[in-house]
């Protein structure tokens, strides 16, 4: 990446807790319906998003249904050596206005994805699936981005790292700029540690400028097995 690169704190070492096998079987991914729909039901236990995960499946709940489960096609990554960043962009890194850490306000980056933009928004973390991702980095699986400006919380995003995988979750910002910086310095940590497959899920405006391509569910599941595959210490180098 040709931009600055940016001093990220480690505020903490983690290293994964051992977690079971889960007691539910995910179907094949590639029988999701057309709009990526794969199953409903289940759990929200470590062992059950862990295993979602490994299978290339992540949960969405929608309609007041928390354990519903989904596998699209195509699947949006964020190529972690090749995030964008545009002119204004390199202005405000340069600018030295942001202080990033990695792992030391987690509760609080959910809390801030959780939030409603507007009156009549509404979120799909719900308490069960902030609990459940609570646990999750607890356990040492679950990790997050935080951008502060002047010891305030400015923005982040939290995801799922499993060998050379981050799931990235969701992202919020309440100061311009906040959350792409958070993806630069998600792609910039990610290099670091050697995360090879960053899936962001779906495609949105914001993620595209970012440097996010699609690629087909095939060609996902493909990198995915590899990448599960791989060792990889999310807290080892300080980016």
């Amino acid at each position: 990446m040709s931009h600055p690169s940016l001093d990220i704190v480690v505020a903490r070492a983690t290293r994964p807790a051992p977690v079971g096998a889960s007691r539910f079987e995910f179907p094949e991914p590639r029988e999701a319906d057309a709009d990526g729909l794969l199953a409903t039901g289940g759990d929200f236990e470590p062992s059950t998003l862990l295993a979602a995960y490994r299978r290339g499946v992540f949960p969405w709940p929608v309609e007041g249904v928390d354990l519903v489960w989904w596998s699209p096609d195509p699947r949006a990554v964020l190529p972690p050596d090749r995030v964008h960043v545009s002119r204004s962009l390199a202005r405000t890194l340069r600018g030295a206005r942001f202080r990033v850490t990695i792992d030391a306000a987690f509760d609080d980056v959910i809390a801030g994805c959780a939030e409603r933009r507007v009156a009549d928004d509404e979120t799909w973390i719900t308490p069960a699936v902030r609990d459940a991702y609570r646990r999750l980095h607890r356990l040492g699986w679950a990790h997050s981005v935080e951008v502060w400006i002047d010891g305030a919380l400015a923005g982040g995003l939290y995801g799922v790292s499993i060998g050379a995988l981050f799931a990235a979750e969701s992202m919020f910002h309440r100061v311009r700029d906040a959350s792409k910086v958070a993806l630069v310095a998600l792609g910039q940590h990610a290099c670091a540690v050697g995360v090879r497959l960053v899936d962001v899920q779906m495609p949105t405006p914001h993620l595209t400028s970012m440097g996010a391509v699609t690629i087909s569910r095939a060609q996902y599941l493909d990198a995915l097995a590899d990448a599960v595959a791989r060792p990889v210490d999310w807290s080892s180098a300080r980016a």
